[in-house]
């Protein structure tokens, strides 16, 4: 059996950008990880604006959107774990969206 270890001082982002189908984040060793848009509903259902308006959080060991309600940690990014979502629950955030 394999195990993955982390260094989690590594596992701080510096720098986040989003294409038109992936969530890229450079971090502080100097790496840059990337993961599919698609994996993170919200993201991938945000305006441009809501996209580019991120905050690190925990030094930067995650990333929050405020107008997406979106957290996504870096390590769950670094070990390929997409949102945990569940389809009732993106819906019902599609449908207030909607009626905003």
């Amino acid at each position: 059996m394999t195990t993955l270890i982390l260094d989690s001082a590594a596992l701080r982002a510096t720098a986040v950008r989003i294409t038109e189908d992936a969530l890229v984040v450079e971090l502080a060793d100097g790496r840059s990880i990337s993961a599919p848009l698609g994996w993170y509903p919200r993201l991938f259902h945000g305006t441009t604006k809501d996209r580019e308006h991120f905050q690190f959080i925990a030094g930067g060991e995650g990333i929050h959107w405020p107008e997406l309600d979106e957290d996504i940690s870096v390590e769950g990014i670094v070990a390929g774990r997409p949102s945990g979502e569940s389809q009732r629950s993106l819906q019902r955030w599609l449908d207030a969206r909607r009626s905003e």
